[in-house]
């Protein structure tokens, strides 16, 4: 039996049973379920009780209880490497960006500038923490003042969203899942992007973020005699990480203060020959990828005598690595997700899942504090959206806990730093967070601004498919890089280029008044859609050619067999159509004869035409 019937007989099962069923609720797996998750549509919860949640949950037969069992531990196995394959991608990104991210952030202290640096290094490094721990370091040395560093943090409060924006695009293979999970991530972007839109001008303005951490840090006295916290995740995925490459952020805090990268390379242990931490570390120099600590053990990616070029070149390949195992682990909870919750009323899924908002933000805060990052949070978090079993209304005030629980866990960091700035850039972040949880989330008017932006992202991309590339191309790269050389153009100390850069504010200004009234005006919604669609039915189409080409031309040759078609036939068409050309005088008659003297070449297309 092939898929598709095996796809056929499971859904006239599940309409059978539809039609048996008091509620008529519409169960996972049936049609019409992802036009529930998808649309605008809301599941009647009122008349679900606890009850039913409980017996559907736990009142299961010794064999289902086994098969739940296993489940579940693929489940954690795949969750396990999936976490693993984020820590390997952030990891191999620090080591081949981590000097060219550093650079960046060398000279920028006007606010644009800070703010895109932020953004720009947090992409690159995939990982907040890291940016927000360079920033504290370079405020600590004095290379920057804390208002800029404020600037930086509010920039690496958008960049860390890319991560799951990339998670997203592993659920590609289906429509319907690729848009529920593209709007649960993006639904970071925008509350992140609509939190910047209003506090950084404020801030611009009035410094509120700097003189309220100011006033609060006062009377603070520094312990950097206190012991840092650690564990988390990383407790259990260090021990499989660190054996492939770990990363040296020292290297790239140097580099942020004025540093060059060239002065840690080639590396060298002493004695040559003894690859440890002490050898190589303490003794010797080491680049982008260092030694652990703790096991004096340098991993499988270390190499003395290695150079700059072959430290990036080590760090793409566990980029490329991370991918791959991301992909596949995404591909594999997806799996084991959707076989849990075939036959799943959305009704007892969604009475499960209707906690609170202010509860789900305890939890993801909670959870992101425990795993020590933001990233994992709402990485584990993007699939279970694209599956339907989170909606976006909750996976929104989950991601806000997340944003929350990474600034305490900076909090906590901060505590035993030996500045006081330190902690009031912490503290910035931290408040950051909470001002635009009080702006976008406890009215509900404010609160469908950023998820009707997700949602409008995730339509997008079931008009077409190649729209992720384009948004984390265009969101992530193209307009801040513009907004960077713009702000560096009107700090330039010649006249001619702060000319060149206000003729380009004015352009681009204008370019974006007439986008906009071509957008609300012109109707350029609508072309957009078209243009997307039209560019998706190329793509499917020319997809559908390939995998049908071969049985199209085989079903053409056993039809020419059948009725005893041959070659001479299409020759003696071809010489009474010449014969009709000679005698008569119509011009048409002439395109009549080329296009036969091309199926005489090619009897398959003779064959067709007929």
């Amino acid at each position: 039996m092939t898929d598709i019937e095996e796809q056929v007989v499971v859904d006239d099962m599940l309409t059978e049973e539809k039609e048996v069923r008091k509620t008529g609720s519409v169960h996972f797996g049936e049609k019409g379920y992802n036009e529930i998750l998808t649309g605008d549509n809301t599941v009647d919860i009122s008349d679900t009780t606890w009850n039913e949640v409980f017996r559907t949950c736990c009142c299961h037969s010794p064999t289902e209880w086994a098969m739940i069992g296993v489940n579940m531990a693929c489940v954690l196995f795949f969750l396990y490497w999936f976490i693993f394959a984020l820590e390997l991608l952030g990891t191999g990104a620090k080591v081949l960006t981590g000097c060219a991210a550093g650079g960046l952030f060398g000279g920028n202290t006007n606010p644009v500038a800070s703010l895109i640096v932020g953004m720009l290094v947090t992409v690159l490094l995939q990982s907040s923490s890291t940016t927000t721990s360079i920033i504290v370091s370079l405020v600590g040395a004095g290379s920057i003042t804390v208002e800029p560093a404020i600037y930086m943090v509010m920039g690496a409060n958008i960049g860390t969203s890319v991560t799951n924006t990339i998670v997203a695009m592993g659920q590609m293979g289906n429509g319907d899942e690729l848009e529920r999970a593209f709007a649960g991530a993006t639904v970071h972007d925008m509350f992140n992007f609509l939190s910047v839109l209003i506090l950084f001008p404020l801030e611009i303005i009035s410094s509120f973020l700097a003189r309220m951490t100011a006033a609060i840090v006062r009377n603070w006295n520094p312990d950097p005699d206190g012991e840092s916290s650690s564990g988390g995740i990383k407790t259990i995925i260090s021990p499989v990480l660190d054996k492939i490459i770990i990363s040296n952020s020292k290297i790239i805090s140097s580099v942020a203060d004025g540093g060059s990268c060239d002065e840690y390379y080639p590396t060298e242990c002493i004695p040559s020959g003894t690859e440890t931490y002490q050898a190589c570390v303490k003794d010797g120099r080491v680049g982008l990828i260092t030694c652990n600590k703790k096991t004096g053990e340098c991993p499988l990616f270390f190499q003395e005598g290695a150079t700059q070029q072959s430290d990036t070149t080590s760090g793409g390949i566990a980029l490329l690595m991370g991918i791959i195992f991301l992909v596949l682990c995404l591909m594999g909870l997806v799996v084991v997700l959707k076989r849990m919750l075939l036959g799943a009323s959305t009704r007892i899924i969604k009475k499960a899942t209707a906690i609170n908002g202010y509860v789900s933000m305890i939890i993801g805060c909670g959870v992101t504090m425990a795993v020590q990052s933001s990233s994992v949070t709402t990485s584990v978090l993007t699939p279970l959206v694209g599956v339907g079993m989170v909606s976006l209304d909750e996976m929104f005030p989950l991601t806000l806990g997340a944003n929350i629980g990474t600034t305490i866990t900076g909090i906590l960091a901060a505590v035993v730093s030996d500045t006081t700035t330190a902690m009031q850039v912490a503290l910035a972040h931290f408040f950051f967070n909470v001002f635009g949880i009080c702006i976008w989330y406890p009215v509900p008017f404010m609160r469908r601004v950023p998820i009707a932006g997700a949602k409008a992202l995730g339509r997008y991309t079931r008009w077409w498919r190649g729209f992720p590339f384009l948004y984390i191309a265009v969101a992530f790269f193209g307009i801040p890089l513009l907004l960077l050389g713009l702000s560096n153009l009107f700090i330039s100390d010649s006249a001619a280029l702060v000319c060149l850069g206000v003729i380009l504010l004015i352009v681009l200004i204008l370019g974006l008044a007439k986008t906009l009234w071509w957008w609300f005006r012109k109707d350029g919604a609508s072309q957009t859609e078209m243009c997307f669609k039209r560019r998706q039915l190329k793509r499917d189409v020319y997809d559908r050619l390939v995998d049908e080409w071969d049985p199209l031309v085989r079903t053409v040759n056993n039809l020419k067999d059948h009725v005893g078609f041959e070659e001479d036939d299409a020759v003696a068409k071809a010489d009474h159509v010449e014969k009709e050309v000679s005698d008569g005088t119509d011009d048409q008659l002439e395109d009549v004869v080329r296009e036969d003297s091309v199926k005489e070449k090619d009897p398959t297309v003779s064959l067709l035409s007929a």
